[in-house]
């Protein structure tokens, strides 16, 4: 979500290298945010190959904001 929350639109590819994951583990990452409503995927091909695109919802935005919060406040005690 960082990254996502960094960029307004990530590619699978871009999003593989960032994160250091394999295709699987990071379809797999991505396929429970979509499901939660975090994360917006846009497929399409550029000429003819397939192009992913991630972005983060608004839920997600928030959800992460709110999640960083929570952090804050356990790190300040």
């Amino acid at each position: 979500m960082a990254v996502l929350m960094a960029n307004d639109g990530v590619s699978f590819t871009e999003l593989k290298e960032a994160l250091d994951l394999t295709d699987g583990n990071l379809a797999s990452h991505v396929s429970a945010l979509e499901k939660a409503g975090y994360v917006q995927v846009a497929k399409q091909f550029v000429g003819k190959k397939p192009n992913t695109t991630y972005t983060a919802s608004s839920e997600g935005k928030q959800a992460f904001q709110d999640h960083l919060a929570a952090l804050e406040k356990l790190l300040r005690g």
